[in-house]
């Protein structure tokens, strides 16, 4: 009853003060989705002139479709992201299982150096990388991305170390004493409660091989390339001039995947807390 009369009695001062970073901040985030939204419905000839479309363009999008191939490049993309997404989480939590539960001569070096490894940025290695997959002939495949997803991710290996490290001891003396070694142990007892760390990992495994074009530009050839690849050169007219309003269109079609996953992945980062990571 207090915190209501308290609530009622805020003045509009206070709570603008309390609410208006908040709306602010929104608006702001939300301005250039409008923007895009907005643009991606206009005629070409309107692209600059005029702020909102005298008629809403929606043959932008069925032209977008069309221009970029889109179903064929983005199933190459959803194919690709899927893949080494499921690889590089799996992995990861296996070795941050390890990290995080099992004690050896060492261990707390190598993972220094492994989370080390985080620090380089990825061209810096990719040249290397370029020229072992070159002569093993692995370009124009996906093999590198496997390589990768079977390698790992610092940032998900030190992500699942640290969720893992909070699990409760008992969880493993009493999966010994029912004769569980350590890879049935993570298996049935770690992996299946990791939702939070799964979820949050693989969002992000899975987001930078959706949103990267240098890597399949370089290493893939045009019918296996990407939709990043495919949409950067795809939506210009007969004399090579871009079609902007097309563009914003590709690019709505392009985050919807995204978002689509980012909720389905949330719901379970958010039963995850509720359930404190733990079945019962």
């Amino acid at each position: 009853m207090s915190v209501a009369v308290r609530r009622r009695s805020l003045a509009p001062a206070e709570m603008g003060l309390r609410y208006g970073p908040v709306v602010l901040a929104a608006a702001v985030f939300a301005l250039p989705i409008f923007w895009l939204l907005v643009t991606s419905l206009k005629r070409q000839s309107e692209y600059a002139s005029s702020l909102l479309p005298s008629a809403l363009e929606w043959a932008n999008y069925a032209l977008a479709v069309e221009l970029a191939n889109f179903v064929h490049f983005a199933t190459n993309s959803l194919i690709l992201s899927t893949t080494y997404a499921v690889l590089a989480v799996f992995v990861s939590a296996l070795v941050g299982y390890g990290f995080a539960r099992h004690r050896a001569p060492g261990h707390s070096k190598l993972f220094v150096l492994v989370i080390a490894t985080w620090m380089v940025p990825n061209l810096v290695l990719f040249v290397p990388q370029f020229v072992l997959f070159a002569r093993l002939g692995l370009t124009d495949t996906y093999w590198p991305w496997i390589l990768w997803g079977l390698s790992g991710s610092p940032f998900a290996i030190f992500l699942f170390r640290q969720f893992f490290a909070t699990f409760p001891r008992e969880l493993d003396d009493a999966a010994e004493v029912d004769g569980a070694g350590p890879l049935r142990i993570f298996l049935q007892i770690y992996l299946p409660n990791a939702g939070p760390a799964i979820a949050a990992s693989a969002i992000f495994m899975f987001l930078w091989v959706w949103g990267d074009w240098l890597y399949p530009a370089l290493l893939l050839r045009q019918d296996n390339a990407t939709l990043a690849v495919r949409m950067a050169n795809a939506y210009v007219d007969p004399h090579g001039n871009p079609l902007q309003t097309v563009t914003m269109a590709g690019v709505v079609l392009y985050v919807l995947p995204l978002i689509v996953f980012f909720a389905f992945a949330q719901r379970y980062i958010v039963r995850g807390i509720v359930t404190t990571g733990i079945k019962g």
